[in-house]
């Protein structure tokens, strides 16, 4: 699996005239060499545009500006480093007059106590209190460093930029997002409505459209399109088909080709697919493979039109660069009380497998019959890092509001059908209380990642989502 995708920032080197500025210069350098190091970019000013290439005048702070202005497709986020006090006016305007409205990560230079002479003392401890005092002011949202203080060319500080990286990954990928919901709500899944309305009002879009006309398109499409046959080739290439009836792997295959071209022509990133049991009675496969291929390539696909699953999939994908899953909290597991058994029929992307292969869908089988169901994906979800979260609306409050947090997938034994793992998660009894109580969906989005407090963070600070961490977050 790819690293996760590498970002812009631009850069803001604060100083101020009567502390030391050679600081600026070499805080500059430093926090640059800090930023590659992490195979990141940096936008920002050099010593021919302002002294030392810091900001400190409002004749700098335009200059800053206009030059973000200029690249501001490619910033991400914005780093202001203080290698002295800084001068905070100069810094908050440059922020306000550029007008980028991403997010902002605030780092402030240690003293060394055995070089606090008038030519060394940087004062950035105290100088952080005012830029983030001015930036209350000027009601521009900010992160912090785990520390109050942090060298640059510590790697507790390349720790910090990975989380504020995964924040501007998020935060940027959820900008004008376009979520396609491919068919309608299952009766039965009173659990998965959502208001449209409250997503439009923080720039998410939902484009929706009729199952009939996904039918439709795939009744119109040669058995030997290309696009169809290109479908059909990479489903043989990404899963074990052995004992799948050919018919069934064609109906995937065009399947699969007419949603990926219906995404392409209406700009759709990522989407939320009816199942239950429309597929199944009326065109005779499950959609579960089709969707865990898109979920492997980082294009998060939900089942039920869980609109609000498939966008907590994409926002863990965006924080962590690998595939996300959409899951059932569905059982105990034996009597430990931090464990449970997550599951799905299941769609689950391959990167979570050990081992997979292609089945038919056990629960529905009975209903509509086996040769119905073929196009699940069947395996034991494996061992490692688990964040998981869920964003959704409440209509009564018009807010988005969710929760996420950090766990493990176990090794615990576990003999059952579909695809399903092992949790384990510190204080689960809380949060199952806590998803009961505030009346939260039965379905979660997971990844393989430690993303969670960068999730949070996005979705509080600059989302303007409302978000409870499990079980609680480390200042």
């Amino acid at each position: 699996m790819a690293a996760p995708k590498a970002v812009t920032f631009g850069v803001i080197v604060g100083n101020r005239g009567f502390f030391p500025d050679h600081l600026a210069k070499t805080g500059r350098e430093e926090m640059i060499a800090a930023i590659e190091k992490a195979g990141h970019q940096a936008v920002v000013l050099n010593a021919e545009e302002s002294k030392h290439g810091a900001v400190e005048t409002y004749d700098e702070a335009l200059r800053c500006a206009e030059l973000f202005k200029r690249r501001r497709e490619e910033i991400s986020g914005i780093i202001v480093t203080l290698p002295n006090f800084g001068e905070e006016r100069g810094i908050v305007d440059a922020i306000r007059l550029a007008g980028l409205n991403v997010p902002v990560l605030v780092q402030a230079t240690p003293d060394r106590t055995a070089n606090m002479t008038i030519a060394f003392r940087r004062d950035s401890f105290c100088g952080k209190m005012s830029l983030s005092n001015n930036l209350m002011q000027y009601g521009i949202p900010y992160s912090l460093t785990t520390l109050h203080t942090v060298d640059p060319a510590s790697e507790k500080f390349q720790s910090d930029l990975s989380w504020f990286a995964a924040v501007c990954r998020v935060v940027r990928g959820l900008k004008n997002l376009r979520i396609g919901a491919i068919g309608a709500r299952p009766a039965a899944f009173n659990t998965v409505r959502y208001s449209e309305r409250i997503y439009e009002g923080r720039g998410i879009t939902v484009d929706p459209i009729d199952l009939s006309e996904i039918l439709g398109r795939i009744h119109r499409m040669d058995d030997n399109d290309d696009a169809a046959q290109g479908k059909l080739a990479a489903i043989k290439k990404y899963v074990t088909t052995g004992g799948i009836p050919d018919a069934a792997l064609l109906k995937m295959a065009k399947l699969g080709a007419v949603i990926d071209i219906w995404m392409k022509q209406n700009h759709i990133t990522i989407s939320a697919i009816q199942c239950w049991t429309s597929l199944e009675e009326y065109f005779g496969v499950v959609p579960c493979t089709i969707m865990s291929m898109m979920s492997e390539d980082l294009i998060p696909s939900a089942c039920e039109v869980d609109v609000p699953g498939t966008l907590s999939m994409h926002m863990l994908a965006l924080a962590s660069g690998t595939p996300s899953a959409l899951l059932d909290w569905n059982n105990n597991y034996g009597d430990d009380p931090n464990k449970a058994v997550c599951f799905h029929c299941s769609n689950l992307p391959k990167h979570f497998f050990t081992e997979v292969k292609m089945d038919y869908q056990a629960i529905i089988a009975g209903t509509v019959g086996i040769e119905n169901t073929f196009g699940t994906c069947v395996g034991r979800v494996k061992a490692g890092a688990m964040s998981y979260a869920r964003y959704s609306t409440d209509d009564r409050r018009g807010v988005v509001r969710g929760y996420t947090g950090h766990g493990e997938f176990t090794n615990d034994p576990l003999e059952t059908f579909g695809g399903a793992g092992v949790v384990e998660i510190p204080k689960l009894q809380s949060l199952l209380k806590y998803i009961c109580r505030e009346g939260f969906e039965h379905h979660v989005a997971a990844n393989f990642s430690h993303v969670a407090p960068a999730i949070h963070e996005a979705a509080l600070r600059y989302l303007g989502f409302e978000s409870h961490y499990h079980p609680e977050l480390e200042d």
